[in-house]
């Protein structure tokens, strides 16, 4: 996923990225360009990825692009004080094959790879969204990495995971939480909070974020997801009587 990328070659060098490393979906967050798949940079710079740039799914926010998916990588260049628990690639990677096939519907496991703006990265609010956060330990003196040499780095790792664990034997029982689940559920959570006025939504501080973090860390299942919703239910019942 490449959130408000700007130049049109980045978009069509990332497709090349993902195809050599056996990948097929690419999915565009609000580009700064209009038809950014279709522009002859973008196709140029595919140069033989032209049925994954095509195929190219564009999306307006984050939030849309990540419906379904039950593992995210956001990948950053900085630090952040808040966030999901922050992995070196290899290890997000492996991770994220724990959930692939565990999931519901249409889309079972889906696990995603999300990359920011070439200039500014991905916002803070993005990067709370995603399951983990990896940083590419590059030259400190010289860490400036293209965002298509990003994906080309993360997808070979996930190439790798995949590969290490084609023979492994899925978690029974396991069903993890999607995005948009556990998106509803810190809504929900958020709604509570502020009913029972534990939450000043006029000085919020960083609650909610911290709470990202501690949920982030335990990695939620679909009935865990379910259980939290409950609490948050009876709560503003309860409340409401």
């Amino acid at each position: 996923m490449l959130v408000e990328p700007s130049h049109p070659g980045n978009v069509g060098a990332a497709a090349r990225a993902l195809k050599t490393m056996g990948f097929s979906r690419l999915i565009v967050v609000a580009p700064k360009i209009a038809f950014v798949t279709r522009e002859p940079e973008a196709i140029a710079m595919a140069s033989g990825a032209d049925d994954v740039l095509a195929s190219a799914q564009v999306v307006e926010t984050l939030a849309d692009a990540l419906n379904g998916v039950h593992w995210s990588i956001a990948l950053t260049a900085r630090s952040r004080e808040y966030g999901p628990p922050q992995m070196a690639p290899r290890a997000a990677a492996e991770k994220a094959c724990e959930f692939t096939g565990q999931g519901q519907g249409s889309s079972p496991g889906a696990i995603a790879l999300v990359f920011g703006n070439e200039r500014v990265g991905l916002s803070n609010a993005d990067v709370e969204r995603c399951s983990a956060l990896a940083h590419i330990p590059a030259n400190p003196a010289y860490s400036s990495l293209n965002l298509a040499q990003a994906v080309q780095v993360l997808a070979y790792e996930l190439r790798l995971a995949l590969l290490g664990r084609a023979d492994a034997t899925p978690v029974a029982g396991l069903v993890s939480a999607s995005s948009d689940e556990i998106e509803g559920m810190y809504t929900h959570l958020e709604q509570a909070l502020v009913a029972l006025d534990f939450l000043d939504p006029a000085n919020p501080k960083k609650l909610m974020s911290r709470l990202r973090r501690l949920f982030s860390r335990s990695g939620l299942e679909h009935e865990e997801v379910n259980i939290l919703r409950g609490i948050a239910k009876h709560v503003l019942l309860k409340i409401k009587r």
